[in-house]
């Protein structure tokens, strides 16, 4: 969730609503688990209400779990879950404002241990997290990268970084991380940190426009970066870094956030609210608008690609304070359904049998 995303939540008050129905051909009615071939979606909710939640769309039965997590665990799940991603057979949570990581059983969501990302009794703000052999990384708000072992499920150790670190990702056996200083305004950090894998610490700082938000690595040895500019003088941008060399190749201005990778595709949401796919391979802009039938969708707030299917999926957050919607689209941009499930939903992850 970007900086003006949280300011819009902060200012938001006004209670939950409750899930309300979906597509005609699509019921929201209780799963009980394990569950397989689906989809999880985080819903953040709303800031400082401690009421993220957690949906599950199982394909086959076309059914959505309002909240899953919650009905496996009976507790909560915190306040403002940020990322979600599953590595093996778990899957790794992570709880913004709760400053926690919630590592649950991927199959079945029941959980498994909550890691608390604290430095003594103030949270560190956890934002995104990636893996690399036996480790998980979490970037927090309070300018480090957390080293999580997989196996134990405990923080082997921190590395600094820059200011607000928000997306990461893996290249050429390192990590590049987008300090994004968003904490800051209007005084922005406009740096990417390269950790070496192998030593965990941080070997290379780089420049680029200020406030970097996301990153995604090609198999062409590109890491991109966009950043969300000043939101006055400074435009949005995105910079493509050479994974070998560790340099900055090219950095043009670019109307893109939420940026997601699917093989030699980068998918962007664009300020007018549009899906804009941009070739890896080509270097060039391929489709300025993805949906291609039309389907109106209100505020699009994140978007994931499945991998095995090439289908498009788009979360809708609606006015920020009632319960969004999922739409899925094939891979020429047309609408297949859609679903409703909670409060800004956010990250997607997909589960396979």
């Amino acid at each position: 969730m970007k900086r003006l995303k949280l300011i819009a939540l902060a200012t938001i008050t006004g209670a939950s609503f409750i899930l309300a129905s979906c597509h005609k051909d699509k019921k929201v009615v209780p799963v009980s688990p394990p569950v397989t071939n689906g989809l999880y979606i985080l819903n953040q909710g709303l800031f400082n209400n401690n009421n993220s939640t957690l949906s599950f769309y199982d394909y086959t039965a076309k059914q959505v779990t309002p909240d899953i997590f919650s009905s496996v665990n009976n507790r909560g799940m915190g306040d403002t879950g940020n990322d979600i991603k599953i590595y093996g057979s778990k899957m790794y949570i992570v709880v913004n404002v709760s400053s926690t990581v919630e590592v649950v059983d991927a199959k079945t969501a029941k959980a498994i241990k909550q890691i608390k990302l604290f430095n003594g009794t103030t949270g560190r703000q956890p934002r995104d997290v990636v893996f690399y052999k036996n480790n998980a990384f979490v970037t927090s708000y309070d300018g480090t990268v957390a080293v999580i072992d997989t196996s134990a499920l405990t923080v082997s150790q921190y590395i600094p970084v820059g200011r607000n670190p928000e997306q990461l990702a893996v290249a050429n056996g390192k990590l590049y991380v987008a300090n994004s200083g968003g904490l800051g305004y209007p005084n922005f950090d406009n740096t990417v940190s390269v950790i070496n894998l192998a030593t965990l610490t941080v070997t290379k700082t780089l420049t680029v426009a200020a406030n970097p938000q996301n990153v995604a690595a090609d198999a062409y040895g590109n890491v991109y970066v966009s950043s969300a500019g000043d939101y006055a003088s400074v435009q949005p941008s995105l910079a493509v870094i050479d994974d070998v060399a560790d340099a900055v190749k090219t950095q043009t201005n670019f109307d893109g956030n939420s940026m997601v990778i699917q093989g030699d595709n980068l998918y962007f949401i664009t300020s007018a609210g549009k899906i804009l796919v941009y070739n890896v391979k080509s270097q060039t802009v391929t489709n300025a608008n993805f949906i291609s039938d039309g389907t109106i969708i209100t505020t699009p707030y994140s978007i994931a690609v499945d991998g095995t299917t090439g289908e498009v999926f788009v979360t809708d957050a609606k006015n920020y304070s009632s319960n969004g919607t999922l739409f899925a689209f094939d891979k020429t941009g047309k609408k297949e359904y859609s679903v409703t499930v909670g409060i800004n939903p956010g990250k997607v992850a997909f589960l396979r049998k």
